[in-house]
């Protein structure tokens, strides 16, 4: 595995604030990088990276790139709070970890600046927090990572938990709504107004389980489960409610698991013509099995097919050209609605760029790699 830290070292070593090496979109867009989740995954990673190695190399990057984009009032550059984007508070995650890493008092200014948003955050007649304010009443499993961990982790450390049941009822919707009981996988995204030309118009949900919608969601359960505070035992229930989700979830996920370790682009349709094996989606649920076992909510045995995956993706995607290390098989993105009228068939999701060394993929990879890790050195 040392040929893991060897990539992403050499990543990390063309990579600097302005111009990170990770973050395809930005690079293809000619623009340069400011605040957003692309780099919030990536530097959640190294700082994973310093936490097991203790390498103050990997302290240094984070600290250095997010100390670029905060400035001493607290203000971020290139964050808006008003674009009500639930994807921009993603980054802040980082936040409480260099705050405590480094004292430095801007984190803790940026901290409530980004808690700030989710206090004025539109939301849909379920409670749930709109995507963005451009997608009006629609919930992504993607958004549920973007917000809910960061949300749960103020309210844990600064609010007295005040907010709990709030963050609770959000899951307990996606729980309720966006699982295909046919197979235990949850769709993409759901319109709750039924007014999005993508959506069924009696169930306002999109078509398909992508790969990596099913990944963040997944993080979104086990990250918060990590986080909460249920030690007087007054959220049992709720905490419960996680963990089943967490569990049926996987259980339906192995079910999908390839031979070669990884996941399909579209999960349930292995085998398809286009549909391959993505890279950042089979990296997250790598991770979260790992860590899933890690927090004793899945039997040691599944470490099994998270080193599987790992294995998978390596064989597959982690190569080397002309003396440089890349990983490939990463969708760039994808999406619904918006102004390219993204229609969530199994065309779209296919005609989507794949890429290398974007963050989307890395960072979950790296992620997997330091569960792997922590798993080892226990």
């Amino acid at each position: 595995m040392d040929i893991i830290v060897k990539y992403i070292d050499e990543l990390l070593e063309k990579s600097t604030p302005e111009a990170p090496m990770w973050n395809i979109e930005k690079i293809k867009q000619g623009l340069k990088s400011k605040w957003n989740y692309i780099d919030g995954c990536m530097i959640k990673a190294v700082l994973q990276m310093y936490a097991i190695s203790k390498d103050e190399k990997y302290l240094k990057f984070a600290d250095d790139f997010i100390d670029y984009r905060v400035f001493e009032d607290g203000t971020i550059d290139g964050y808006n709070v008003g674009e009500k984007n639930i994807d921009n508070v993603n980054a802040g995650k980082t936040l409480f970890e260099l705050y405590d890493l480094t004292g430095k008092e801007k984190y803790r200014k940026a901290i409530d600046l980004v808690y700030s948003q989710i206090e004025i955050m539109p939301r849909c007649k379920s409670g749930n927090f709109w995507h963005k304010d451009i997608y009006p009443n629609q919930v992504w499993l993607d958004g549920m990572y973007m917000g809910q961990p960061f949300y749960l982790e103020y309210e844990t450390r600064f609010n007295n938990r005040k907010n709990y049941d709030d963050i609770f009822s959000q899951f307990k919707f996606v729980i309720e709504n966006m699982r295909n009981p046919l197979n235990g996988l949850y769709f993409h995204a759901m319109d709750t107004s039924r007014e999005a030309f993508w959506c069924d118009k009696v169930t306002g949900l999109s078509q398909l389980s992508w790969l990596r919608a099913i990944g963040w969601y997944s993080m979104a359960l086990l990250d918060s489960l990590e986080i909460v505070d249920n030690s007087d035992h007054k959220f049992d229930a709720e905490v419960k409610m996680l963990q089943d989700a967490f569990v049926d979830l996987i259980n339906s996920m192995i079910k999908y698991q390839d031979e070669s370790g990884m996941w399909y682009q579209i999960v349930n349709y292995g085998g398809m013509d286009k549909n391959y094996l993505e890279t950042s989606g089979s990296s997250i649920m790598a991770y979260a099995l790992l860590k899933g076992v890690r927090l004793g909510i899945l039997p040691e045995s599944y470490v099994e097919y998270a080193k599987k995956a790992i294995d998978g993706i390596c064989d597959k995607y982690l190569k080397t050209k002309e003396g440089e290390m890349s990983l490939g098989g990463i969708c760039l993105v994808a999406g619904l609605g918006g102004k390219d009228r993204r229609p969530g068939t199994y065309d779209y999701y296919m005609s989507e760029p794949i890429v290398e060394d974007d963050a989307k993929g890395v960072g979950p990879f790296l992620l997997a790699y330091t569960e792997l890790l922590r798993y080892q050195n226990k």
